[in-house]
């Protein structure tokens, strides 16, 4: 192990977040450039190296926590990127937007502060990127072989780097102007800046991955298509058909989804714009959902100068300790603090939104809301609690559904779905049409970017094995898996 006595001796410390007036300011990532490197091995120092290391279970990728938090404790950066490479494509990502259910379900955290793994984590991958030791990985032969990818989320990006590597010529599509799926629009530059995505992204092209952006799959060119021209499809289109509120005045002007209001204020960033045709500046603005997308919501209208910032959330405020029936090491339901909760607003717990109104020119002008209880299986309204916020901008951030290629491409490629609206698929990703396969979002629904990340690298085993008879490609997981941590 890393520090026999680590975790007796040495407290957590987390990464050091600038400060709330100055980030403000700007749309830098909100942590400290840097500002673990001085900590970060006695950090890994406190990881016990379990006989049982329930983070490995805790982790859809089975990253190898252990082994890299001793090897960053040793500080041998070095063998560290190797061991966090030989199960996760993209580190960077995760340590910098997954919520870490290795965390929760890390041992040490049965009576103290668990380890601080992401942080380790993303510094291990930014240290390994500012040492060059991220290299292409070129096959050493091609095999013939040809393979579709629909999608350039975190899913479709590591089934196309899998597949690449193990010698398929692979192109991904993505109908968006810039590869990235909702890691590039749906994830604000706060939270992950983009040059994270675009070093990757040269690194694939390196390594022979080809990408076609602006295309949609379905319309400019069809499933049968695809099917004609490669030997395999691999669909990683996502979940990106959003939860809608059918409440009177829904239809005024300046009630947007999550996903219209997000990708405008990145396009600003790109420098695609000078300023977000939907601005939050010197609004009320609402935003109807308390997760992480209402938190990104959040921090945006914020940034853009908004008067105001109201989150609202159905469910009650969450205990800040672990409840009861979510005990070690589940991934507790418990009160978060993101960093744009730091940077102002106000959240408002078990409320439900009647209607809107607006002007005579049709603009949203106020939400009207009522507490509620949550009593035989559904919420009720509590009476004599209705009242109204000022709203000139609402941002609708409550989930997403389902795919939303059901509707051209899944029938082109005559895939089924499954009851809930996804692309059904086998126990090896396989979906109804031979040589077709699905992963991520599109086929599990609505998850985190970690399960994204090992369905990928699961479909790209499997796509390998249909084109070749045999794989030396990892598969952390199958369909039928549930995980430990939900």
């Amino acid at each position: 192990m890393a520090d026999p006595k680590g975790f007796l001796t040495t407290d957590k410390q987390l990464a050091e977040r600038r400060p709330v007036d100055v980030r403000l300011r700007d749309w830098n990532e909100v942590y400290v450039e840097r500002s673990l490197l001085p900590i970060i091995s006695k950090q890994a120092g406190r990881c016990m190296d379990c006989g049982i290391p329930f983070c490995h279970n805790g982790c859809p990728l089975g990253n190898l926590v252990p082994e890299w938090n001793d090897l960053a404790y040793r500080d041998d950066w070095k063998g560290a990127i190797e061991r966090l490479h030989a199960t996760n494509n993209f580190p960077e990502f995760t340590g910098r937007l997954c919520p870490a259910p290795c965390e929760s379900a890390c041992v040490l955290g049965i009576n103290q502060d668990a380890v601080t793994i992401k942080n380790v984590e993303v510094t291990i991958i930014d240290k390994a990127w500012d040492r060059g030791g991220v290299t292409p990985q070129i096959p050493e032969r091609l095999s013939g072989k040809t393979v579709a990818v629909v999608g350039s989320g975190p899913a479709g990006l590591a089934a196309a780097q899998q597949l690449t590597r193990a010698g398929h010529t692979v192109v991904v599509y993505e109908r968006a102007d810039r590869v990235g799926g909702l890691l590039r629009y749906g994830i604000p530059e706060f939270k992950m800046e983009k040059r994270h995505i675009n070093r990757r992204i040269e690194q694939m092209r390196a390594e022979g991955t080809r990408f076609r952006t602006g295309v949609h799959v379905g319309e400019d060119i069809t499933g049968q298509q695809l099917r004609e021209r490669f030997d395999a499809v691999v669909v990683a289109a996502g979940a990106t058909t959003a939860r809608d509120l059918p409440v009177p005045g829904r239809e005024l002007k300046g009630i947007h989804q999550a996903m219209e209001y997000l990708p405008l204020a990145n396009k600003v960033q790109e420098g695609d714009f000078v300023e977000s045709p939907i601005s939050a500046k010197g609004k009320h603005v609402i935003v109807i959902g308390g997760g992480d997308t209402g938190a990104d919501c959040l921090g945006t209208a914020l940034r853009q100068g908004a008067a105001s910032v109201t989150q609202l959330e159905i469910m009650p405020r969450p205990s800040e300790d672990r409840p009861a029936h979510q005990p070690w090491p589940t991934m507790p339901m418990t009160y978060k603090v993101t960093s744009a909760h730091e940077e102002g607003g106000e959240r408002v717990y078990a409320v439900n939104t009647t209607h809107f109104t607006g002007d005579e020119d049709g603009n949203v002008q106020e939400l009207h809301l009522v507490e509620v209880e949550f009593r035989d299986g559904r919420f009720e309204p509590v009476p004599g609690t209705e009242r109204s916020l000022p709203a000139q901008l609402v941002t609708l951030a409550m989930g997403f559904t389902g795919t939303d290629v059901k509707n051209g491409l899944v029938e082109q490629l005559g895939v089924d779905l499954d009851a809930r609206g996804n692309i059904a698929r086998d126990g090896k990703f396989g979906t109804s049409a031979d040589g077709v396969y699905v992963c991520g979002d599109a086929g599990r629904g609505q998850s985190l970017i970690v399960w994204a990340i090992a369905e990928g690298r699961s479909a790209a085993a499997a796509v390998d094995k249909y084109l070749g008879g045999k794989t030396a490609l990892p598969a952390p997981i199958r369909p039928t898996d549930r995980p430990l941590v939900v």
